[in-house]
């Protein structure tokens, strides 16, 4: 079935990458797509059959499964899929079936490689996807032991009576203890070995641990693997394995962290959202969150591929609490969109976010309409917030009526922040220019954002203004070369890796996207296309990407550490935590921001 060129034109246009290509050859793309409607539950494709092309999800759900049959992914409206295949021998390398009912736009293969050869742009954004995709799975078996193992274990002295252990057991939930000398791992006392060789055989409460506890346990270093950890559970018949470096106790794994590190997967995660009854259902799904940011962080992800699946779930999550706002108050009266901005509308969620979103409203839209939207409003930013999306302290939020609009008046926004850039448009503009359609009717926001830019960067005054606010998180470097951390409070002596780190960058590609007209969100991005359009020099892009990439990484590793600790993620890191060269590393990522800062100053100067 070949579709209409003009619809497949303006759906394109909000599909990243086939944005970024000239008018006249997004055009001429459209006209060369063919369509493919499935119904749910059919395969679209088998792992090891001939692709009929890249697909693009237009409406509707697909899941993909990998060659074992575990489901790697689910796809929403704007995600495409089989690159992974026409990149290599143009065989599936995974099975793709719809979840739901399904319209598909299809690339066929010579058309989607004449589009990567042509496109450096297409190729890099296909080619990240495809290195990406086989880690979208962890594999239990090649994890290290330090990313499944629970830290600071409940231990006892060998002298603790039987009766201290079992309370011990009981007050903190836990089915093992380990037994302590100092610090030296010299036994283990399961509930088993409660019931099998006390219980069963009368010994007195006052019995001491060491008389029940099974002496010098195999133990593991934090350096193996998962599957030696699974060997040595089947071979030796055990469930719980303590984790020791130098005979010292640092942790255990037991049968249960196995099961629960296998069972969290941002797939799983979004196909249960979607089944979601409520927003305290939703919240004790996106609870796993945080283990899944260290999961993925210890299989190796780079920063780009965990913010993107940890977005998907914000995403997922908002889209769930629309259908039920639906659902309770019944159809809208007018089209709607719902848009996210700040982080989640740059896919670069972390564990630590709150919400930004608004809502454009068709211009068919009356004030009598504004009580059902208000309502809405309410309840999915209520059930953000349940689901632990905080509400956002500037309250840049659909619930307030200022971001509640008719896109009329949106339009007029931006007009007016552009032709009147005080301190307050600039503080408004620089949040706004990163909104991304996340639920609703997508062609209300089709047209606005190209338009948008296409004035921003014709007005240098408003540039300026914007350039100069952008300069207002600086990295955190001292006068003398060394880190100025966070002189008092919590904090104190700790870098914020957040303002003082990812953000200056976001700031910057902002910018960058703002210069070059660039349809891009995602900061990543937005500094790779803006190298390619020369906005950027190719070194000065080259080095700032890697900055941003040391930077971003060393966050997400931070806070993958801290839930591995028992501890909410956070932003702050104190620099005594990291080896010498780590440091040297970081500072020199932080002297190229600070110097494209200075570049991008001096520019704005020169053109005043």
């Amino acid at each position: 079935m070949t579709p209409s060129s003009d619809a497949t034109l303006s759906f394109l246009s909000s599909v990243h990458p086939y944005d970024s290509l000239p008018q006249a050859e997004l055009a001429t793309l459209a006209g060369q797509i063919a369509q493919r409607r499935v119904a749910a539950g059919e395969t679209i494709y088998e792992a090891g059959q001939p692709l009929e092309g890249l697909y693009i999800v237009q409406s509707g759900q697909v899941d993909v499964f990998d060659t074992t049959g575990h489901q790697i992914s689910a796809l929403g409206p704007r995600n495409s899929f089989g690159e992974r295949g026409l990149m290599r021998d143009g065989r599936a390398a995974t099975t793709a079936r719809a979840a739901t009912e399904a319209l598909l736009l299809v690339l066929a293969p010579e058309t989607f490689r004449a589009l990567t050869e042509d496109h450096t742009a297409v190729r890099r954004f296909f080619e990240r996807g495809a290195a990406a995709a086989p880690a979208r799975r962890s594999d239990l078996s090649t994890q290290k032991v330090e990313a499944l193992m629970a830290r600071g274990p409940i231990s006892v002295a060998p002298d603790a009576t039987l009766r201290e252990a079992a309370g011990l057991m009981r007050d903190h939930n836990v089915s093992c203890l380990c037994v302590v000398e100092g610090e030296r791992l010299t036994g283990i006392l399961t509930t088993g070995d409660v019931t099998e060789r006390a219980v069963a055989e009368g010994l007195s409460g006052d019995t001491p641990v060491s008389g029940i506890m099974t002496p010098g346990p195999f133990a593991l270093s934090p350096a193996a693997l998962g599957s030696d950890v699974l060997h040595a559970m089947l071979e030796r018949r055990i469930g719980h394995l303590p984790i020791t470096e130098g005979g010292r106790l640092v942790g255990i794994v037991t049968q249960t962290d196995l099961t629960r590190f296998q069972a969290v997967s941002s797939a799983r995660l979004i196909g249960e959202i979607a089944r979601a009854p409520d927003a305290a259902a939703i919240a004790q799904i996106t609870a796993n969150i945080p283990s899944l940011l260290a999961q993925l962080v210890a299989a190796g992800n780079r920063h780009e591929v965990v913010t993107r699946l940890v977005t998907d779930i914000a995403d997922a999550a908002t889209r769930r609490l629309l259908r039920l706002a639906e659902d309770r108050l019944g159809s809208p009266p007018v089209p709607y969109l719902w848009l996210a901005c700040g982080s989640q509308g740059r896919q670069e969620q972390t564990g630590v976010s709150d919400q930004d979103n608004c809502l454009f409203l068709s211009d068919d839209a009356r004030p009598e309409h504004d009580a059902y939207f208000a309502e809405l409003a309410a309840f999915v930013s209520d059930g953000l917030n349940t689901a632990g999306y905080i509400y956002c302290p500037g309250e840049m939020m659909a619930t307030t009526p200022r971001w509640r609009q008719p896109v009329r008046v949106w339009r007029d926004y931006f007009r007016g922040w552009i032709a009147k850039p005080d301190p307050m448009a600039q503080m408004l503009a620089s949040v706004m220019y990163d909104l991304r359609p996340i639920g609703g009717n997508e062609g209300l926001y089709a047209g606005l954002q190209r338009e948008t830019l296409e004035a921003s960067a014709a007005n240098s005054i408003f540039i300026g203004h914007m350039a100069s606010n952008a300069l207002k998180h600086t990295p955190p470097l001292g006068l003398l070369g060394g880190f100025a951390t966070i002189r008092s409070g919590e904090h104190k002596s700790e870098l914020d890796l957040k303002m003082n780190g990812v953000v200056p960058i976001a700031d910057l590609g902002r910018i960058y996207a703002l210069r070059g007209k660039l349809t891009e969100i995602n900061t990543r991005a937005r500094i790779v296309a803006a190298t390619q359009a020369g906005v950027v020099s190719p070194s000065g892009g080259s080095d700032l990407l890697a900055a941003y990439d040391l930077i971003a990484d060393l966050r997400l590793t931070h806070q993958a550490d801290e839930v591995r600790n028992g501890h909410k993620p956070d932003n702050f890191m104190a620099p005594s935590s990291l080896s010498a060269l780590e440091r040297s590393h970081l500072r020199d990522a932080f002297v190229v921001v600070r110097t494209m800062q200075s570049a991008l100053s001096h520019s704005h100067a020169v053109m005043s």
